[in-house]
């Protein structure tokens, strides 16, 4: 796309803030572009693990002419704490979400989220029912079909430990390269550099071993009241499209399931007809 940014201008565009998790002051880093003087619903994206907020470049600056685009790192991720010691779960995730759209005196927001990104829109969507507007859940975690393997073994500290910032680096490339439909480097670099380093190896460690699953088994999701509708990659094998479905038959206010030719990393792989389909949602 043309409007796709180099990995520089993404990040050179990004801001900072403090937030307050279980008595820890964390700093997170957000992408906070677009138009600010609209009555549109700030529209906010969500990324999953091992990611950061730049899987959203083929996608959120499509939207920057209309409406304020926000995309966070969550803490653990991308150009947020990385540093050891508090929770990175899906939970926690939740409440720098909350914490994040207070500080930016943001009421109401529009989510759209991928893989565990997902899951955290998921829990606040259920817990601040009004808050939400629309929801878009692409290749997203729910209920029980979560860890993938790569994520628990990556979570073991056994496994971690034995592996040294290159070994880490090589089983990131590798599995991006196996997993996206045309492996673009700038992306790949983008994801696995976040990592490169003693305290990334160690975050991406924790960032895998927080992935408890009973805080998407524990949801109330008839409290999602949130229009929902699911971007999915119909040949995912992290995230398969049963989910989709499922959470389609579940949910009481959905849009339907819009099936793509793709794998897990959506957003990336087919950022153009993402955009098609995610403006078809918010019009």
């Amino acid at each position: 796309m043309t409007n796709e940014p180099t990995l520089q201008e993404w990040t050179d565009a990004h801001e900072e803030t403090t937030v307050s998790l279980d008595n820890h002051e964390l700093t997170v880093s957000y992408y906070d572009e677009g138009e600010t003087d609209t009555a549109e619903t700030p529209l906010v994206f969500l990324h999953g693990i091992p990611t950061w907020s730049y899987l959203w470049r083929g996608v959120a600056p499509a939207f920057e002419a209309d409406r304020r685009v926000i995309a966070p790192d969550f803490v653990g991720y991308g150009n947020s704490a990385m540093h050891d010691g508090f929770d990175r779960s899906i939970r926690a995730q939740e409440r720098v979400l909350e914490e994040l759209v207070t500080q930016l005196e943001v009421d109401q927001i529009d989510l759209v989220a991928h893989d565990i990104g997902g899951g955290v829109a998921l829990r606040y969507a259920a817990h601040n029912p009004d808050a939400v507007e629309t929801l878009v859940l692409s290749n997203s975690i729910a209920y029980d079909s979560w860890p993938i393997q790569f994520i628990v073994d990556l979570g073991l500290p056994g496994t971690i430990n034995d592996m040294s910032v290159e070994d880490v680096d090589e089983q990131l490339t590798q599995m991006f390269q196996s997993t996206l439909i045309d492996p673009d480097d700038e992306f790949v670099e983008a994801m696995v550099s976040r990592f490169r380093s003693d305290e990334g190896r160690i975050s991406l460690s924790r960032n895998a071993i927080a992935t408890n699953t009973s805080h998407t088994t524990e949801l109330d999701y008839s409290a999602i009241t949130a229009e929902t509708s699911f971007i999915w990659g119909e040949n995912d094998g992290f995230q398969p499209i049963e989910f989709a479905e499922q959470l389609n038959d579940d949910l009481e206010n959905t849009a339907g399931i819009t099936r793509l030719d793709a794998n897990h990393w959506v957003p990336e792989d087919r950022s153009t007809a993402f955009v098609e389909a995610l403006s078809n949602v918010l019009e």
